[in-house]
């Protein structure tokens, strides 16, 4: 969750002898999560993890207000300043909010499906996941999908060793490629 302190102001302390930042607006409680993101698809119809730059001003506002969840959400955008918009944009991109991590295998994705918020319930209520994690930050509950897919192919021999559709139809090409230029043909 994000806490994000309005209004800030300098003030001297004289028992310490520095400047200290005070807080005179209100406070808010922010959460990136899957059920935030329901609620601007529904209202916009359209996926907003499609991994295009493609949502207006206005389209960002609203999220920022739909993923209130303490203090006045219409309030938000009137005491928002720049440091409070680089808070938010780094805590829905960049921040976690796990430890875990996995190593990567080099090889590029080419997975082009887009996720909507009604793809990532079926992940959850596939893997039996409860919906109260639909209030998790969105990254940390992503990871926990990703780990249930990683623990899945470990438990069934048959996915184990498996190439997914795009690595067999790139593994061919490049075969086919070398076969070409080691027989000096075209086809």
């Amino acid at each position: 969750m994000l806490e994000i302190k309005t209004g800030k102001v300098q003030g001297f302390n004289e028992e310490t002898n520095e400047f200290v930042d005070i807080y005179k607006g209100p406070t808010f409680l922010l959460e990136h999560s899957l059920l935030s993101i329901s609620k601007w698809e529904a209202k916009y119809k359209k996926p907003f993890l499609s991994g295009k730059d493609d949502k207006s001003q206005e389209e960002l506002i609203d999220y920022f207000q739909m993923m209130v969840v303490e203090g006045d959400s219409n309030a938000l955008i009137m005491h928002l300043d720049q440091d409070n918009l680089k808070a938010i944009s780094h805590y829905i991109s960049e921040d976690t909010q796990t430890a875990t991590t996995f190593s990567d295998d080099g090889k590029p994705s080419n997975n082009r499906e887009i996720i909507t918020s009604e793809v990532i319930y079926y992940m959850l209520f596939a893997n039996r996941i409860d919906k109260e994690c639909e209030r998790w930050h969105l990254n940390r509950l992503m990871t926990l999908l990703k780990v249930f897919s990683e623990k899945n192919k470990e438990a069934d021999p048959s996915k184990k060793n498996r190439m997914s559709q795009s690595d067999i139809i790139a593994r061919n090409r490049a075969l086919n490629e070398a076969r070409k230029k080691k027989l000096g043909t075209k086809g």
